[in-house]
């Protein structure tokens, strides 16, 4: 059981709809990336799950774009750690948060007015700035 939960909400994904996959590693670790599966790819049908409503759905989908296919499976790797435990639980621990970055509602945002200050000095400044151009090109012809 995959527990998600911050502030309130609180939900729990079944390990029944998590698969994980391993495949060999890259990079350097020796004899072990040649013989040993130690990376691990934690699959999960976003599409098929009864644990999100529509809204939290299209939700993921959008936030969650580039990490889900067309069918709707969500894929989470870790390779980081020499061992397939570590991978394993390092993945679950990206996933779990990856699904709470994702379901995170945003605060709007509060239109603010520019003060009238700044205005002022906005425009005063834009003026002395006309000014001193104005004075450059300024040649008296005799």
């Amino acid at each position: 059981m995959i527990e998600i939960g911050e502030s309130g909400h609180h939900l729990e994904i079944p390990d029944e709809e998590v698969t994980f996959i391993t495949s060999r590693s890259g990079g350097p670790g020796g004899q072990n990336v040649n013989k040993l599966e130690t990376r691990v790819t934690l699959r999960f049908d976003l599409e098929g799950t009864s644990r999100f409503d529509e809204a939290q759905k299209a939700l993921l989908r959008e936030r969650l774009a580039t990490r889900i296919t067309r069918a709707g499976i969500l894929h989470v790797t870790a390779q980081k750690h020499r061992t397939q435990a570590e991978n394993r639980e390092a993945a679950v621990a990206r996933f779990v948060e990856l699904l709470r970055e994702g379901l995170r509602e945003e605060t709007p945002r509060k239109k603010t007015k520019v003060p009238k200050a700044a205005h002022r000095r906005r425009v005063e400044g834009k003026r002395r700035h006309s000014q001193r151009k104005k004075e450059r090109g300024a040649v008296e012809a005799d």
